[in-house]
């Protein structure tokens, strides 16, 4: 009788948003292991950003180093059959026995391709071992690289994608002291003219393609209306107008305690 098969470990190595010296040391090591690496394309042949990353880094790829189709589309029928083909594919690999290096841009653990291929992989292959290696966010990045503290102290931060629409930014607004909007591409000029109504224009700032030889930094948003914007493009917004609510510190009082345990007898 055959014994099934040992199948190898699949990693997310994080690279960060494009700069290489971003790139942590766990995922420099796993880069230089015996583990293949996989990496993600919009389309077949197409150049993939998370290898570029790498590239500008000084290694060289593996002669064999495989590409994973990921089409940029809503289209659900497009999208199921190409997660279903990478899936099959790198459970197939894994099969083999070797480690699977998975390389992704920022961190595998925050709107990435990795998470949802690591959950099919999974239902396809349940003994399968599966790692991720953190990284730097674009939205941390991008906070560095203009000077822009997220959050201070017992200040709120929110991290949403921009097609939620201008209503849903709007209404956060009021809740968060800063924002990270992803994905601004399709909403840009809406969002400028919510922030412009809101008086928000001076305390936020566009970033595209953080870390990358070509970044590009904006503060006047006011000059991107009717422009166009790369895909790998954020805001980082920030309303120091926000009205807070008053904070519980520490921990409840002896009375408050004693009073919680008594109601639940």
């Amino acid at each position: 009788m055959n014994a099934p098969p040992r199948f190898g470990k699949l990693i997310g190595a994080s690279l960060g948003p494009g700069d290489p010296q971003m790139i942590t040391r766990r995922a420099w090591t796993a880069l230089q292991s015996n583990a293949r690496w996989l990496y993600p394309v919009k389309k077949a042949e197409e150049s993939s950003y998370a290898l570029a990353i790498v590239e500008r880094g000084g290694l060289s790829i593996p002669a064999d180093a495989e590409q994973l189709v990921f089409p940029m589309t809503r289209d659900p029928e497009i999208l199921g059959k190409a997660w279903a083909r990478a899936a099959v594919r790198t459970v197939e690999l894994l099969a083999e026995g070797r480690d699977l290096l998975f390389l992704v841009e920022g961190d595998a653990s925050t709107f990435s391709t990795f998470g949802h291929l690591a959950r099919v992989v999974r239902e396809l292959a349940p003994q399968v071992e599966v790692e991720t290696i953190p990284g730097v966010s674009s939205f941390a990045a991008a906070a560095a690289a203009t000077g822009t503290t997220l959050a201070e102290e017992d200040e709120t931060f929110a991290i949403i994608p921009a097609a939620y629409g201008v209503a849903v930014i709007d209404r956060l607004l009021d809740e968060f002291d800063t924002l990270a909007l992803l994905k601004v591409k399709p909403l840009l000029d809406e969002i400028i003219e919510l922030l412009a109504r809101r008086d928000l224009l001076t305390t936020s700032c566009f970033i595209e393609k953080v870390g990358a030889p070509d970044e590009r930094v904006v503060r006047d948003l006011d000059s991107l209306r009717g422009s166009k914007a790369n895909y790998l493009s954020l805001l980082l917004v920030q309303n120091p107008k926000r009205q807070r609510g008053e904070l519980r510190r520490g921990c409840r009082s002896h009375q408050e305690a004693a009073a919680a345990a008594a109601a639940g007898n």
